[in-house]
């Protein structure tokens, strides 16, 4: 079963108001039911990266295959509800294209938008990029002050360590300063990404935890059970792109997550590998899906699945793994806590509707 077939029967999501049909949806589906919802929009000048970030982000597409990616001459909206647990649709825009043209409706489509994704070439002359980024977020901010600014330092694979951070430094403050200014209080959040490896995806993780309202509960609950499960660190992941929806108030790194990332496409790989049954179909990811994977570094990698598209990946010290029955137990009570979420969420998203 294809990616994109892995989320048809999921009809109640945690995020279910954030996804809605993209391009290829049916012309019969009522319109208020598309257009009410958030929508995240990628923009930046042409050439910047925007369309290679979605495309390996949430369609597993190899980060070499992107070469060949034309050049983006229409608004492409990209549907990712029906893939994943995170669900939302992506607007990719044409850097040729001017977004504030009185010929475009911008107003309407604004006002449900959750996230503005500004992506900078890192290598290029960032000259154009910041006045762009400058003329959308005061624009933008004019019609909803709601709406979340994200800077996307991209390609950064071909820039040293050094250059990195004075890449970024030099970007974040000539935008800020510029905002400043112009007496626009906004502050943007700035992410050095590339595609060759987990930034975009941290980065991406990142923007989509802003759009969760239930985000802070979801913390709590992993602060709780870390700190009585003896682990060091905890992410909630989406099986399908490999997006983190949320993790416990320690700081993230990298290589933590490179490895907790990793390790779900380890246990899928085994699973559709060893064990699926001849006439059973999918990426083998169930209930029953559950693994420990011990390290030369005296560290234990310990996944659980949380629901079809959840899994709970945790890093702990060996030692802290003595007594994992009460690991089990404690996941045990973390899972139900989150089942209550997510259902006080379906029955409320139900009892209310979606103001336009």
């Amino acid at each position: 079963m294809s990616d994109e077939n892995y989320g048809e029967e999921y009809e109640s999501s945690f995020l279910g108001n954030l996804g809605y049909g993209g391009e290829n949806q049916n012309e019969g589906q009522a319109s208020s039911q598309i257009e009410n919802k958030p929508k995240i929009f990628l923009m930046g000048l042409k050439r910047s990266g925007k369309s290679s970030i979605q495309k390996v982000v949430f369609h597993k597409m190899l980060p070499n295959e992107t070469l060949f990616l034309e050049s983006t001459s229409k608004v492409v909206k990209n549907d990712i509800s029906n893939s994943s647990f995170v669900q939302f649709q992506i607007w990719d825009f044409p850097g040729q294209l001017d977004f504030f043209d009185p010929a475009f409706d911008y107003e309407y489509i604004l006002n449900n938008c959750g996230a503005i994704v500004f992506v900078i070439d890192a290598q290029d002359d960032i000259t154009e990029a910041l006045v762009k980024l400058h003329q959308t977020i005061v624009k933008v901010h004019q019609i909803n002050q709601n709406i979340h600014f994200e800077v996307f330092i991209h390609k950064a694979d071909g820039l040293s360590d050094d250059h990195k951070i004075d890449r970024q430094r030099d970007i974040q403050q000539k935008a800020t300063d510029e905002l400043a200014d112009a007496n626009i209080h906004i502050h943007p959040s700035f992410y050095v990404t590339s595609i060759y490896d987990h930034s975009i995806f941290e980065a991406f993780s990142k923007v989509i935890q802003k759009l969760i309202p239930q985000l802070p509960t979801l913390e709590n609950l992993l602060d709780v059970f870390i700190s009585r499960s003896r682990i060091e660190k905890a992410f909630l992941v989406d099986v399908v792109s490999k997006i983190y929806v949320a993790t416990d108030n320690s700081p993230v790194d990298m290589q933590t997550y490179e490895l907790c990332s990793d390790m779900i496409d380890v246990v899928i790989d085994v699973s559709c590998i060893y064990g699926l049954r001849e006439e059973e179909e999918g990426l083998g990811y169930d209930q029953q899906s559950h693994s420990v994977i011990k390290l030369n570094n005296g560290m234990v990698l310990y996944l659980r699945e949380v629901n079809k598209y959840l899994a709970l990946v945790c890093l702990l010290r060996e030692s802290n793994f003595d007594k994992h029955g009460l690991i089990d137990y404690n996941f045990i009570c973390f899972k139900k806590a989150i089942e209550e979420v997510f259902s006080r969420r379906t029955a409320q998203s139900k009892k209310k509707p979606i103001k336009k």
